[in-house]
């Protein structure tokens, strides 16, 4: 559906030159929920800008449905834009229009029918939930609306690709989840496949399929949410999952685990169906030991549960080597993290 090849954006030149994307390459397959994560700076927005050609690229390709975009023509490339709908972290609406001629601009500047418009209007109005709010004003609207609107307004040439730049930032948390919904439910409806940005490891984990880190321009982790959750390889990417848990030990206490000679800290990972199995229960009954919980989080990570828990036990050393053999054979990652 999409695929980004050597991707390079260059503002300014010379020895002021920002390299705001640096060899960028990825894959984004049709339906998919593509997520790009980053702190600020990263060249996140650039990245996603670089799609549609807001910002053309110094240098690479950006192919959709076979066509690179960049060899297109002026004329072209308008209307292979309509194919690819865009929401902003503002939003972007007309203040001086009614929601419903904010959602029918599209359909007017393609000079469709009335009765078109009409119809296209009201069905997805139904579908992000305002039908009751077609002659309200913007400002006469929640931040969660006007979104709203802008996601309306965005499928309105019946997009099969929809760009989202920090759609979720200007929303409270509860807002925040129901927005995800809604585009949880226009991916499975549509089959619309999502590229969007964000800061925060909570969208992703919601929503998305697969995940590439940014930092600096480059692209320095990428991989579907679990892998990225469960083996995090950068330390930024590993910043940005302690948002969702933090999973370091609570200062002073590796200082008092160096008082129990022969102890482990371990962290066990569980994905999936392995969050049912009784493995401490089993730690007790077949090696004897008494798992001391230290601490531990479950989440859902999209449709698939997953979480972790740490533990510290005490024995000898061969009897907590089969032990930690046994968990991993059972489907629990068994990882320590500090012994004494």
């Amino acid at each position: 559906m999409i695929s980004v090849r050597n991707l390079e954006k260059v503002y300014g030149s010379g020895s002021t030159a920002v390299h705001a994307i640096k060899n960028a390459n990825f894959e984004i397959e049709k339906g998919e929920i593509f997520g790009v994560i980053g702190f600020s700076g990263a060249g996140k927005s650039s990245l996603i800008r670089c799609i549609n050609l807001l910002e053309r690229p110094t240098s690479g390709e950006v192919i959709v449905n076979g066509t690179d975009l960049t060899k297109l023509s002026t004329d072209e490339l308008r209307k292979a834009r309509r194919k690819i709908g865009m929401i902003f972290q503002h939003f972007n609406l007309l203040s001086s229009a009614t929601v419903f001629d904010n959602v029918a601009a599209p359909l007017k500047l393609n000079k469709a029918p009335k009765e078109v418009i009409r119809k296209k209007v009201s069905e997805l109005l139904e579908v992000v939930g305002l039908s009751n709010r077609a002659q309200a004003y913007p400002s006469q609207l929640s931040g969660g609306q006007k979104q709203r609107v802008a996601i309306a307004r965005a499928l309105a040439n019946d997009p099969e690709i929809l760009l989202c730049d920090e759609a979720t930032s200007a929303l409270d948390p509860q807002t925040t989840e129901s927005i995800l919904d809604l585009l949880l439910d226009i991916n499975k409806q549509y089959n619309l496949t999502i590229m969007l940005i964000t800061h925060e490891m909570h969208v992703v984990k919601k929503i998305c399929d697969r995940v590439a880190v940014m930092e600096e321009g480059q692209i320095v982790e990428m991989g579907s949410v679990l892998d990225i959750f469960s083996s995090p390889k950068t330390a930024t990417t590993r910043n940005f999952i302690r948002n969702i848990f933090d999973d370091q030990l609570p200062e002073g206490f590796l200082e008092r685990m160096q008082h129990v000679p022969g102890s482990r800290i371990v962290r066990l990972t569980f994905i999936g169906e392995s969050t049912g199995h009784p493995v401490l229960a089993e730690l007790t009954e077949k090696y004897h030991l008494k798992p001391n919980i230290l601490f531990g989080h479950i989440t859902q990570i999209k449709d698939t549960t997953f979480g972790y828990l740490v533990i510290s036990l005490t024995g000898e050393a061969a009897v907590l080597d089969a032990a930690l053999k046994y968990v991993n054979e059972r489907g629990v990652r068994a990882e320590v993290i500090h012994h004494v």
